[in-house]
């Protein structure tokens, strides 16, 4: 047996180091999985593909529910996450902690990593936009397609990565500085659901990605219950 699953890569740590493995062991259910940014994921979606079950951002997961792409009375909350800043365990200690302190570390940054699909990447751009600082920060900015933002730190391509903090500590081999500032910051909330047509393989899955050993394991990897 084995399910299509398709989920955002915010919950990836928690899938991957608990969530995932003990739902196998348990069901001999075999999960075929793909782990990329709610953007990318719904281009699949409206390229044809029907996952047996998806995590993404609430907002896309609902609107998928109401154009009947998924089961809408299957929709459930799993787990939100805020947007922080990672740099090099050796790395400068930016100060973060008020907006002016981190327009002055972003400004003073040689190359700041943000995605350019993922949600934080999407609000990050907004964000220098905001505040003014968008034509410097990206003239030398390393954006990706796609992807967790820190390996540019383990690579060498930028000293400050922009990413969800649930996404940062996937990657080993960083330290995160910390949240954004509360004045700028912005929460994602992602949700669950099944297809049109679940099969009980399908449930099974949902019920492990909401249940309370998954709640532990998203606030172990950074995330937030509802």
């Amino acid at each position: 047996m084995s399910v299509s699953f398709f989920s955002a890569l915010a919950i990836k740590k928690a899938l991957d180091d608990t969530i995932l493995p003990a739902f196998q062991k348990e069901t001999g259910i075999v999960v075929d999985g793909v782990f990329e940014p709610t953007k990318a994921l719904l281009r699949r979606i409206e390229d044809g593909a029907r996952p047996d079950v998806l995590v993404g951002v609430t907002a896309t997961v609902s609107a998928l529910g109401g154009s009947g792409l998924v089961a809408a009375d299957s929709i459930r909350e799993v787990a939100s996450v805020g947007i922080g800043i990672a740099v090099a365990p050796d790395g400068d200690s930016s100060d973060i902690s008020t907006v002016d302190a981190l327009i002055a570390t972003l400004r003073s940054a040689r190359s700041v990593a943000y995605s350019r699909t993922g949600a934080s990447g999407i609000y990050f751009a907004q964000l220098m936009e905001k505040l003014g600082i968008a034509d410097e920060v990206n003239a030398r900015a390393t954006v990706i397609e796609q992807g967790f933002t820190a390996l540019a730190i383990v690579d060498g391509r930028a000293d400050l990565a922009i990413q969800q903090l649930s996404e940062l500590l996937f990657v080993p081999g960083v330290r995160i500085v910390g949240p954004l500032p509360a004045d700028v910051q912005h929460r994602t909330e992602f949700s669950a659901a099944t297809g049109v047509r679940a099969s009980e393989s399908a449930v099974k899955l949902l019920d492990a990605l909401t249940g309370e050993h998954a709640m532990c394991a998203y606030e172990a990897a950074g995330l937030t219950r509802p």
